[in-house]
Order: C-alpha cells, then sequence, then structure tokens
C-alpha cells in the first residue's frame, strides 16, 4: 500500500508485514492466545520503527568511535590494505556525519545513548520478570528482532555501555545461548 509518512514522504507499506501466515491448527500451536500474537507483532514493529534507528546515532556518535567502528568493520571484513584505508577513513567520517541527521530526524536526545538505554529497558520490562523471553520460555519473532538489532553493535562501545548501563544482558545472554 502506498502511504504518506509523518514528514509527507511517499513510501511502501506491506499490510501483513508482521503477520504469520499459518494454518489453523499451526496458529493455535504457535500463539495459544491471541494477544500473544498481537504483542509478538507489535515489538516486532517496535524493532522495525524505532530499535534499529538508534544504531547509527550510537556507534558513530564521535568521531573516535566512528573510527573505532570502522576499524572493527575493516578487520572483521577482511578488507585489503588499499580497501580497508578507504573504508575506514571515508568511511568513519561519512557515517559520523550522517549519524548526527539521523539523530535529528528520528528526534533523538543530544546523549543518544540515553535514548539507547531507555529502549532496550523498555523491552526488559514488557519481557518482565516471569518470562525468560518475549516468547516465553522460547524465543519467539519479536525477540528474535531486537537480538538482530543488537547484535550488530557487538564489539563496539555502545554495545558495552548498553550492557553495563542497562539490564539486558541477562536477556541477550539467553538468546545468545539459545
Amino acid at each position: 500500500m502506498k502511504t504518506v509518512t509523518d514528514q509527507g514522504k511517499e513510501v511502501f507499506e506491506y499490510g501483513n508485514k508482521y503477520w504469520l501466515m499459518l494454518d489453523e491448527k499451526e496458529t493455535k500451536r504457535v500463539y495459544p492466545v491471541k494477544e500473544v500474537r498481537v504483542e509478538e507483532m507489535k515489538w516486532r514493529k517496535w524493532a522495525d520503527d524505532w530499535l534499529v534507528h538508534l544504531i547509527s546515532p550510537n556507534v558513530y556518535r564521535t568521531p573516535r568511535e566512528a573510527f573505532a567502528s570502522f576499524d572493527y568493520i575493516v578487520r572483521e571484513g577482511k578488507f585489503g590494505t588499499v580497501e580497508g584505508f578507504f573504508a575506514k577513513y571515508m568511511g568513519a567520517i561519512a557515517m559520523f556525519f550522517i549519524s548526527k541527521r539521523l539523530k535529528k530526524r528520528h528526534n533523538l536526545r543530544d546523549d543518544v545513548r540515553q535514548d539507547l538505554y531507555e529502549a532496550v529497558d523498555e523491552w526488559v520490562k514488557a519481557i518482565g520478570k516471569h518470562r525468560l523471553f518475549m516468547g516465553g520460555n522460547q524465543p519467539n519473532l519479536a525477540d528474535l528482532a531486537v537480538y538482530g538489532v543488537l547484535r550488530v553493535m557487538e564489539g563496539l562501545e555502545a554495545f558495552d555501555d548498553m550492557m553495563v548501563h542497562t539490564k539486558i544482558q541477562p536477556w541477550y545472554q539467553r538468546m545468545e545461548e539459545v
């Protein structure tokens, strides 16, 4: 479906993007209660519409962090010497400035870490004290969506800060184990 964003930009939306097409028997097995399905869809959408937009402003927050992030990318990506040099320096500079635009576009605070901390603590609070995962005893698609977004920061300062300043670590470690 064609729709218009809050900023007046035309975009295509997929109405059933978060809806799993399951037969009746499988639906009852996976989603024994309707609210479980609605909750999973809500948090998958949240991961796409909010959480993912916190990554770039956090990993490229300062020139030092941008260079450290690209150093990690180049090292893990097995770039050649010349390609690695250009990727690291040109990429870091470009992403530092792009992250500032993204910060403004998504109305993030001056200290973008606070938005990240608040978001992951909101996720942990939604899971609650009586569940291991959003999906209960096993992860569901919402758990996978959030884990996938956060996983891209692993090895970077933003990830380490998030682990220290939020309550996400126990859930994240359980996800890694599963």
